[in-house]
């Protein structure tokens, strides 16, 4: 079995009763929710991820004023040939403030729109599970910097 871990580094901007969010593209092709941030590049510090990810994404530019917490996901994915691929996803979850730029949607991306979403209308968004536990952790601020995993 295949085996690939991703290290991602994500925001939380939440300004004036609103969170920055990102439109990505689900498998199935619907479209999702989810929070400014991706990939960490090989050699690339984290801190340094998300500050890049936000401006990619929504053409602002962002300081880390905390970090909020880590979360992970693993899955099992089909691969070519019968294979398949364990992955699992490292999440770090920052909580981030504008400090200028523009907002636009990202070029050439895994995103198409970023826009600014009140914070009570989020649980009626299609969106991502990692936007509800960010907002958790926002919330909470659990000292572990962990989520309670639910049942």
């Amino acid at each position: 079995m295949n085996r690939r871990l991703r290290v991602a580094a994500y925001a939380v901007c939440v300004r004036d009763g609103r969170i920055l969010l990102a439109r990505g593209t689900a498998a199935d092709g619907s479209k999702e929710w989810t929070l400014p941030g991706g990939g960490m590049d090989h050699g690339e510090d984290p801190f340094d991820t998300v500050v890049r990810e936000v401006e990619e994404e929504t053409g602002y530019t962002a300081v880390v004023t905390a970090l909020l917490g880590l979360d992970t996901k693993r899955l099992r994915l089909p691969g070519r040939f019968g294979a398949t691929t364990d992955f699992q996803s490292l999440r770090i979850l920052y909580e981030g403030r504008i400090t200028g730029g523009e907002l636009r949607p990202e070029a050439d991306g895994t995103t198409d729109l970023a826009a600014w979403h009140p914070l009570d209308e989020v649980p009626s968004l299609a969106r991502i599970g990692l936007v509800d536990t960010a907002l958790r952790l926002w919330r909470e601020r659990p000292p572990e910097g962990r989520a309670p995993r639910n049942g």
